[in-house]
């Protein structure tokens, strides 16, 4: 798909989040910086797009691991570089607290950053030539942005929307009402009416209503049966340990399990009456298998 001028995407596997360069006259940009395991990946990438030119501008649609992981490093690769991130978890990153920026709960990394300023929903910034808008889009983090151009009709989307659907809806996780954040969000990128999407995971796509559709059938079944949310969050969790791990003893897989916390958190809801924590996990590990996700033997457990 052809995007305008001066934007460049890196599309990742599903580990990082993409990767959105917006380079200008004056100065470029980067949306998002992936997980932390591939972050000399997102360095090289960037770097050989900008041609020796330097990166001025780094902005995080939201704090989760796959989408800033990269922080770090370009920060210390871009002695200049500016961060700007979305307000609600900024009092946790200075001081670092790793529990409350979900990454110790989730049993993923990231590398202490730091930030610039704050990425204020309602506002207008430019990147590379073109004035873009800061629109909040709670749900699936209460604090995410998404970003949208409006000559071009383009917009980056983070986890809000998918070609598929979107991101787990975390605050549910922790006992928050966010399905109809999560509804909400949609109605306001209808309301956008973008030609083009640029989601945080997967390929560019135009169809962008039935896109909206599909997001909306697979709400209204979590919905109905937070259960089945419960239980696809923690098939995501898994999934992400394979991504990054891409095999592991399964004996390891279930220590991690064990040691993970929201795994801990959400087992009690997610499980059959009764059902032991490791019968649950190795249920949920069955159930990717049978999709294809992953596989395994007796000993080992790999992403596929």
């Amino acid at each position: 798909m052809q995007l305008p001028q001066g934007i460049t995407l890196f599309e990742r596997g599903w580990l990082s989040s993409n990767n959105i360069l917006i380079r200008g006259t004056n100065h470029c940009a980067l949306i998002d910086s992936g997980y932390a395991s591939h972050a000399a990946q997102t360095l090289a990438l960037v770097s050989s797009a900008l041609q020796g030119q330097p990166l001025d501008l780094l902005l995080n649609t939201h704090l989760h691991s796959d989408h800033c992981g990269g922080n770090a490093l370009l920060q210390a690769h871009y002695s200049q570089l500016q961060t700007l991130i979305p307000p609600g978890h900024a009092r946790f990153v200075a001081p670092w607290d790793p529990v409350a920026l979900s990454y110790q709960p989730t049993g993923q990394l990231c590398p202490p950053f730091g930030f610039s300023a704050t990425l204020q929903p309602d506002t207008e910034l430019v990147l590379g030539e073109q004035t873009w808008q800061v629109h909040a889009a709670p749900g699936h983090d209460p604090h995410s942005v998404i970003l949208f151009q409006p000559e071009h009709r383009l917009l980056i989307s983070a986890d809000a929307l998918w070609e598929n659907g979107f991101g787990v809806v975390f605050p549910e996780l922790d006992g928050a009402d966010a399905f109809d954040e999560v509804a909400q969000t949609l109605e306001v990128i209808a309301a956008l009416a973008p030609a083009i999407v640029i989601p945080g995971h997967g390929a560019p796509f135009a169809d962008v209503t039935e896109a909206l559709a599909r997001a909306h059938r697979r709400l209204d079944s979590f919905a109905q049966a937070p259960e089945k949310h419960i239980r696809y969050a923690a098939k995501v969790l898994l999934k992400f340990k394979l991504l990054d791990a891409r095999s592991l003893p399964l004996a390891d897989l279930l220590q991690w399990a064990r040691a993970t916390p929201l795994l801990g958190q959400i087992y009690p809801s997610g499980a059959a009456a009764g059902q032991p924590f490791q019968d649950w996990v190795l249920a949920l590990l069955d159930e990717l298998v049978r999709s294809g996700a992953a596989s395994r033997d007796q000993q080992t457990v790999s992403n596929t």
